[in-house]
């Protein structure tokens, strides 16, 4: 039976213990409440940039003139996936729920006897899809060792894109990433960014007005 003095320290020792805990879930609760912020702002900009995005598509009249990056290069034999998940875990199905939806959309472009092309962007994301894709993975990009992300690595990922379009190195881009909704609830989305979706129905629908 263990002594009183035991019983103290052990008393002490669950103490010091909340103590710790009670700081950690603060610290915690407190970094939450700054993504969400950060989140949150995030959407306006996100949802203008989808405005202007929507209203140079429907200004565009002949799609033999558009930019390539709205148009496309009129084929869609290469196609690259730019895959966005954390460098960590633990957070659900926060990177599972991706990494599912672009597995499904990888499977499919090799099974129409396309050329695939994956950028991974978190460690978690490239460790999941090199158990299938490995030979596909062209570069992995990882922001693990760093405190925050800017967009300086937002405009990094850009240029490497833009780069790879203007060397016809595929055709057709598609990015998955999470679309935040709430703190216990994000929807993953896949959304063609090159060339701008939808594009070619305008063309059509343009033609048939013509006539």
């Amino acid at each position: 039976m263990p002594s009183l003095k035991d019983l103290r320290n052990r008393i002490t020792s669950v103490k010091s213990t909340q103590k710790i805990t009670k700081a950690m879930k603060m610290v915690a609760a407190a970094k939450l409440r700054k993504a969400q912020e950060n989140a949150e702002k995030g959407r306006a900009y996100s949802e203008k940039m989808n405005q202007i995005i929507n209203n140079l598509k429907s200004s565009i009249t002949d799609v033999s003139s558009a930019p390539k990056l709205l148009a496309g290069t009129g084929k869609s034999d290469v196609h690259l996936c730019v895959v966005i998940t954390a460098d960590r875990g633990l957070c659900g199905g926060f990177n599972t729920n991706i990494v599912k939806k672009a597995r499904q959309f990888c499977n499919q472009v090799i099974n129409s006897n396309q050329k695939l092309k994956i950028i991974t962007v978190g460690s978690k994301g490239a460790d999941q899809l090199k158990r299938n894709f490995k030979d596909y993975i062209v570069e992995k990009i990882s922001y693990k060792n760093l405190k925050s992300i800017s967009v300086n690595e937002a405009s990094e990922l850009t240029g490497k894109i833009i780069t790879m379009f203007n060397n016809n190195e595929f055709d057709v881009c598609t990015i998955f990433y999470n679309k935040f909704k709430s703190v216990i609830s994000q929807e993953p989305q896949a959304q063609q960014i090159i060339p701008v979706e939808n594009l070619d129905a305008k063309k059509e629908e343009t033609e048939t007005n013509d006539t």
